[in-house]
C-alpha cells in the first residue's frame, strides 16, 4: 500500500503512527525496552529537583561504605554518593548516545542519498571514502578521533558521531539504489520534478524507517562508546559524573568496594538492553511486510 502526493504519485510507504504503535503495543520486549529507557530518561531530567546529595560533595567520613540507609548505593572512593553520581551521570551517558547518533545521521544519511540517487563518480566517491572508515574498527576510531580533538564530553561525542556516520551512508545509500527504481520514482521524474523535490518527497520517506530503527540499535552502540572512551580518560572529565568514569576509578577497588562497579555496570548493561529490545520492536512495527 502507499500514500498518494498531490501530484497522484504515491509519496510514501504506508506506515501509519497508529498502525506502528499498535504492532509497537503488541511487542512485550519493546515496551520492556521503552519503559526501562523511559526510567533513565527521567531521572536524568529530573536530576536538578531530586532530593539527592550534591555528586560532587566529598565525606572523608564515608569513604567507600557500603550500601546503607544513608546512602542506598554506598559511596565512592573519597565519600560521593554513588545513587546522586548515577543519577547526574544518566544525563552525560544518554546524551552521549543521542546527540553522537543525531551527528551521525545528520551527516551519513545526506551523503547516502546523493551517494545512491545520483550514481556515478559521486557515488564511487563516497563509497570508497565510506568503506576506507568502515574498515577500521568503529571503537578505535573513536578512540583515535577522541585523543586527537582532546578530552571532554562534547568531543567524544563528534568523536563517536563521525566514526558512526560511513554506517548509515552504506544504508542509505543501499535503500535509495532499491527505492529509486519504483515506479513512483520514475512518475516523479516523468512530470519534470527535480531532483531534490523527488529525494525530499518521494525518496526520503520511504527510507526513513530502517534508518529509524538503525539509530535507535546505535544509540546503545554510542552508549558503550562513551563508557569506554570516559574509561579511557577521553570522554567526561572529573569531577563531573558519567558511568564511564565512575568504572575507572571503580576498577581500583572492586575486591574492598564492590559496589562501585556493581552499579554504573548494571545501569549501562540496562541502558543497551533497553535501546536494543526497542530497536528490534520498531524494526518489527515499520516493516510494511510484517502484519
Amino acid at each position: 500500500m502507499t500514500a498518494i502526493g498531490e501530484t497522484g504519485i504515491p509519496s510514501a510507504i504506508d506506515r501509519t503512527p497508529s498502525r506502528a504503535w499498535r504492532k509497537l503495543r503488541a511487542n512485550k520486549g519493546a515496551l520492556v525496552g521503552l519503559a526501562i529507557i523511559a526510567f533513565f530518561a527521567i531521572l536524568a531530567i529530573a536530576a536538578p529537583l531530586l532530593p539527592i546529595p550534591d555528586p560532587n560533595a566529598t565525606s572523608w567520613s564515608a569513604i567507600r561504605k557500603a550500601p546503607s540507609a544513608a546512602h542506598w548505593l554506598g559511596t565512592d572512593d573519597i565519600g560521593r554518593d554513588i545513587l546522586s553520581r548515577m543519577i547526574w551521570g544518566a544525563q552525560a551517558s544518554l546524551m552521549a548516545g543521542v546527540f553522537s547518533v543525531a551527528i551521525a545521521v545528520v551527516i551519513g544519511v545526506p551523503f547516502g542519498l546523493i551517494s545512491g540517487y545520483f550514481g556515478g563518480w559521486i557515488d564511487m566517491v563516497i563509497s570508497r571514502i565510506t568503506e576506507a572508515f568502515l574498515a577500521m574498527p568503529f571503537l578505535i576510531t573513536a578512540i583515535a578521533l577522541a585523543a586527537f580533538l582532546g578530552p571532554s564530553l562534547t568531543n567524544a561525542m563528534i568523536a563517536i558521531g563521525l566514526s558512526a556516520m560511513p554506517v548509515f551512508v552504506r544504508l542509505t545509500r543501499g535503500q535509495v539504489l532499491s527505492v529509486k527504481t519504483e515506479e513512483y520514482v520514475e512518475g516523479a521524474r516523468s512530470i519534470g520534478l527535480r531532483s531534490s523535490s523527488i529525494i525530499t518527497r518521494y525518496i526520503l520517506p520511504n527510507v526513513f524507517a530502517p534508518i529509524l530503527v538503525q539509530a535507535t540499535l546505535t544509540i546503545a552502540t554510542a552508549i558503550i562508546a562513551e563508557a569506554s572512551l570516559s574509561f579511557l580518560g577521553l570522554g567526561q572529565q572529573p569531577p563531573a559524573p558519567s558511568w564511564g568514569s565512575m568504572l575507572n576509578v571503580a576498577k581500583n577497588f572492586l575486591s574492598q568496594a564492590p559496589w562501585m562497579a556493581m552499579w554504573p555496570g548494571a545501569a549501562i548493561f540496562l541502558v543497551v538492553i533497553g535501546f536494543n529490545l526497542l530497536g528490534d520492536g520498531l524494526r518489527d512495527a515499520l516493516d510494511p511486510r510484517e502484519a
